[in-house]
């Protein structure tokens, strides 16, 4: 399927005690180009997730954003001093008698001893937070895809429907073409006729360069190569493959048989088809600027 360069997906996953977002953005360009913003924890997944998306794509310039944000503490753990408590206590009650005091600590006060809890950075797993990194990055991965897919489709009519416009032109010209030379031969006839009537020269050498020079404004052959264009075109496109810089080639090629016609064909109607189909082959070009 044809697909578009530019494209936008979005995945959004909560895993492991984390919430992990990560956005693929594209825009048109001659290669594969890979950029990305990530958090510095997650530095080491930056060539993982290239090699992971240049599997699926072709040419773009892609940038890739990674969100991680903890949600359960996923990489803290909370440990209690337990000597810092005890002293706490044992200092207490040690003054409890002396001071008349109610023996009423609860956890509550435990809660308020200074230095009773440490929170210590757990050592994180890399390659788990790799493959839910992954996971996400695939489903956005999807989203893009599909929606490089559909824009591409919708390219994809759109250059079908100029071609046939470009192919029904090509018919008049080449139903033209005949007239066209034999005109162009009448003229030149008549011409050498004039400019040579006071010389003793042979008709049938006037009738035989006046046919020689008339061929020259023939077009069959590039009306021929023109059919041919179209038709490669058409099977590109139902190929499936990535086919965007063969397709510029082609564009090229029919760019130039078509401005053969018209510096060869001296006829008003197929100059004005010339500048139809010029133009026309110039929307397909910028069409195909944005195909992979």
């Amino acid at each position: 399927m044809i697909k578009s360069m530019t494209g936008f997906g979005r995945g959004h996953k909560v895993l492991n005690g984390r919430d992990i977002t990560v956005e693929i953005r594209a825009v048109n360009h001659r290669y594969y180009e890979f950029s990305s913003r990530l958090p510095r924890s997650l530095g080491y997944i930056e060539e993982k997730l290239k090699s992971l998306l240049q599997g699926r794509i072709n040419r773009g310039k892609v940038e890739v954003s990674v969100l991680l944000n903890n949600v359960e503490a996923a990489d803290e753990k909370i440990t209690i001093n337990k000597e810092i408590v005890k002293e706490y206590v044992d200092a207490l009650r040690s003054v409890k008698d002396e001071f008349g005091l109610v023996d009423d600590l609860s956890l509550s006060n435990v809660l308020r001893i200074p230095d009773a809890f440490t929170v210590v950075k757990t050592e994180t797993d890399e390659e788990q937070l790799w493959q839910d990194v992954k996971s996400t990055a695939e489903e956005a991965l999807e989203h893009f895809i599909a929606m490089r897919e559909a824009e591409g489709e919708r390219m994809k009519q759109d250059v079908m429907s100029r071609l046939a416009k470009i192919e029904e032109w090509v018919g008049i010209v080449e139903a033209r073409s005949p007239q066209v030379v034999e005109d162009y031969r009448k003229r030149l006839y008549d011409k050498m006729c004039e400019v040579l009537s006071s010389s003793n020269i042979d008709e049938n050498r006037i009738l035989m360069e006046a046919g020689i020079f008339s061929e020259k404004t023939a077009v069959d052959e590039e009306t021929v190569r023109l059919r041919s264009h179209i038709a490669q075109f058409r099977t590109m496109l139902e190929s499936g493959e990535p086919v965007g810089r063969k397709l510029d080639f082609l564009v090229q090629e029919m760019n130039r048989e078509t401005n053969t016609i018209g510096s060869k064909v001296q006829d008003i109607e197929v100059t004005r088809i010339v500048v139809d189909q010029k133009s026309e082959i110039e929307k397909i070009r910028e069409q195909i600027q944005n195909i992979e």
